[in-house]
């Protein structure tokens, strides 16, 4: 007997439908986000040594061969384009293109913004934060929109795939050896704000991808689920959904209780449940987005 199971969704479609999706609106959002990047580079990166990625090695190859950076990064970005395509495949390498080129180009146009805007006497730990700021909400927006700006994000990938490791211990081996490389060449204090920089960019760029949490996910294992399903659905107004489970040590039929809440009503949840049952076993994780609804009856 030979069965003909046809796919419930074709996935292809779907995929293209979703790139497809406001499309104009999540191009002008990349073109903003390859902007501020450009401009934390010139304004930023650039005048303090703040060394990350390709544009961290033009950096360097500006001060020890009198290089425009603009061309460094653009050779860079197109021999990670090349490899990309080899070893990443065609698909993954499409959204990489139009960064990839547009970044140095941008790079190129703004660098005359240090003529008009001096940081001189500014602190450098607030050029730091300034430059950290602007360039991660700038790779937020590029992220976000599925595009990529080129450079080491290619290189981090490759790593990650090809060495069999997560993407962010990929990240740390590559960002790594580049700031370490800028500490040899602009002194090690630079090394230590390239660090904060990297850090902190990180850290917004998140934000700006996931949004800022405004609800918690808990998981609550408890023998006294009736009280506690009680005080969330009628005390905090929340729905709720039963999980059966069983404990791997005991081999007991427990219940999980799984619910969502806004942060602002975590503390009354949690102590709620901590006075219904001390023993209660609760996780919580942040919550970025909620979409339909559970069962609350």
């Amino acid at each position: 007997m030979i069965f003909n199971h046809k796919p419930l969704v074709d996935n292809k479609l779907l995929v293209q439908e979703i790139y497809n999706s406001k499309k104009l609106k999540r191009t002008m959002l990349f073109l903003l986000g390859v902007l501020l990047s450009a401009v934390s580079f010139n304004l930023f990166l650039k005048p303090l040594h703040l060394i990350s990625g390709v544009s961290g090695i033009s950096i360097m190859t500006e001060s020890l061969f009198k290089i425009d950076p603009s061309v460094i990064i653009l050779i860079g970005n197109v021999l990670l384009l090349i490899a990309s395509f080899v070893f990443l495949g065609p698909e993954k390498t499409r959204t990489t293109i139009i960064g990839s080129i547009l970044y140095p180009l941008l790079v190129k146009v703004t660098d005359f913004l240090p003529n008009y805007i001096n940081l001189g006497n500014t602190e450098h730990i607030v050029i730091t934060l300034c430059g950290a700021l602007i360039s991660g909400i700038g790779s937020g927006l590029i992220f976000k929109n599925n595009f990529t700006s080129g450079g080491t994000d290619v290189l981090k990938q490759i790593f990650s795939v090809y060495g069999k490791m997560p993407y962010s211990k990929a990240s740390i081996y590559s960002e790594g050896l580049i700031m370490f490389a800028g500490g040899i060449v602009f002194g090690w204090d630079a090394f230590i704000y390239s660090i904060i920089y990297v850090a902190i960019s990180g850290a917004v760029s998140d934000r700006v991808i996931m949004g800022i949490s405004e609800y918690k996910t808990l998981q609550i294992v408890t023998s006294k689920d009736k009280e506690i399903k009680s005080f969330i659905i009628k005390s905090l107004n929340r729905g709720i959904t039963e999980i059966e489970a069983k404990g791997g040590y005991t081999g007991s039929n427990k219940k999980i209780l799984l619910c969502a809440i806004p942060t602002r009503e975590y503390f009354l949840a949690t102590e709620g449940i901590k006075k219904l049952d001390p023993n209660a076993f609760v996780i919580a994780t942040d919550t970025y987005e909620i979409q339909g609804k559970i069962d609350e009856e």
